[in-house]
């Protein structure tokens, strides 16, 4: 008979920091990782005695090992996200793989795209969120840097005013990134409309944790008016009809607020946003409002910043090839594996560019026709906007003045986030 020795978290009694609150609201201890693992008992004993495993035993199972996969920390134990894991593992095996010979590396460099975009297809339909993708580009970024300094610079052919130019690039992208994370704009109640609010200290798995300042829920009870009042109101407003029913068609029953305008709900992050690019599985967060001209910088950081650091490595194992030769045929490059692996990851760098490079072009594009990722796809479903250049502008020409207007709002719109909301009181 198993004894169950947790503990009901009291509010005077602080967490050491190996003690952590598990997802049954519990206080358990890192050193108790493998006690009380029923779930994993269970799907053990039914796989010894080859009976059907239970529809939801692997999810179970997955999330007790993701419950208790934890790191020390000051005010307890902080839990590690399985997603974070792959990248750290699977990326550097895989390039010390490739740099063996150039038929392992013709192999290992194709899959790996088609891999990052089978699990990105799995997780956007299921509508999950997942931090594989931001390790993934951290790491690379990181990885790719320490590679750099460990296999290229010894070789004698970098300065040290070209290091200096490489650190600054990630620093600089790096800080970009931080920035970019700090929040997209939520669409909030109007503090007026506020009735009260109620605290949740446990946050919903669903929903971004940035918009309920950390690991606190708050959900946010509005007020609404009176019947009187609404009739007084429709009946001094001529277009009050018209109003409504753009109120009932912004209004988000998730969230409980009025949508400004262009603004949209995020599905993945549970969240409303205030110009609505797009969720970005790269840095894991929306692109909206108050962050998309930091993750335009972002991207032209990292590209600036990469496609130098590829000009410098390829120059270094292939001195006598120009930079595009040298990408495609590099003499003898594999007689050391130390320059093989330079080679593949030059290679690696190139594929991830040219992805965030057509990322970018397109983000230019959607600004200067003044579109959102998310307008684009919503006037391409209704079939309410023109396709031009073999569908890489969508032109829905409702929010367009210009280029240069365009652009102008784009790098001025941060400082407008405070957008006037309609009521709720609208709604009735």
């Amino acid at each position: 008979m198993k004894k169950k020795t947790k503990k009901a978290l009291e509010q005077d009694d602080p967490l050491c920091c190996c003690e952590y609150v598990d997802r049954h609201g519990g206080r358990s201890h890192m050193a108790a990782c493998c006690c009380d693992c029923e779930d994993l008992d269970d799907a053990c004993d039914r796989w010894m005695k080859r009976e059907p495993q239970k529809p939801d035993s692997l999810s179970r199972v997955s999330a007790v090992v993701s419950d208790r996969l934890r790191v020390p920390w000051i005010s307890g134990a902080k839990q590690v996200e399985l997603s974070l894991i792959p990248p750290l593992i699977l990326l550097p095996v895989l390039l010390h793989i490739a740099a063996l010979h150039y038929l392992l590396g013709i192999v290992v460099l194709t899959a790996l795209p088609v891999i990052v975009l089978w699990y990105y297809y799995f997780t956007h339909r299921k509508k999950g969120r997942t931090l594989f993708f931001l390790s993934l580009a951290l790491f690379s970024l990181f990885y790719m840097y320490y590679l750099f300094l460990t296999e290229v610079v010894p070789q004698g052919d970098i300065s040290y005013l070209q290091v200096g130019v490489v650190t600054i690039g990630v620093a600089l992208t790096i800080t970009a990134l931080i920035h970019t994370k700090r929040g997209p704009g939520y669409v909030r109640p109007h503090p007026s409309d506020t009735h009260s609010t109620v605290t949740y200290h446990t946050p919903p798995p669903d929903i971004d944790s940035t918009y309920h300042n950390g690991s606190r829920h708050q959900v946010v009870l509005t007020n609404h008016m009176s019947p009187p009042e609404q009739e007084a109101e429709s009946g001094a407003d001529p277009g009050g009809s018209l109003q409504k029913d753009t109120v009932k068609k912004n209004w988000c029953p998730v969230c409980r607020v009025v949508k400004p305008l262009r603004a949209g709900h995020c599905r993945i992050c549970g969240v409303c946003v205030l110009r609505l690019d797009h969720h970005c599985v790269w840095i894991n967060s929306c692109v909206g409002q108050a962050n998309h001209r930091s993750f335009l910088l972002t991207l032209l950081l990292f590209l600036s910043t990469s496609v130098y650091g590829i000009n410098l490595v390829l120059r270094s194992v292939c001195p006598t090839q120009s930079i595009l030769t040298a990408l495609f045929y590099c003499p003898d490059v594999y007689s050391q594996y130390s320059s093989a692996l330079c080679f593949t990851c030059a290679w690696y760098s190139s594929i991830v560019t040219g992805g965030l490079l057509h990322l970018l072009v397109l983000q230019l594009i959607n600004v200067s026709y003044n579109v959102t990722e998310r307008e684009a796809r919503i006037a391409l479903r209704e079939k309410t906007g023109r396709s031009l250049y073999w569908g890489f502008v969508i032109d829905t020409g409702v929010y367009s003045r210009g280029f240069r207007g365009n652009w102008t709002e784009f790098l001025t719109m941060s400082a407008a986030l405070e957008t006037p909301t309609i009521k709720p009181a609208d709604l009735v």
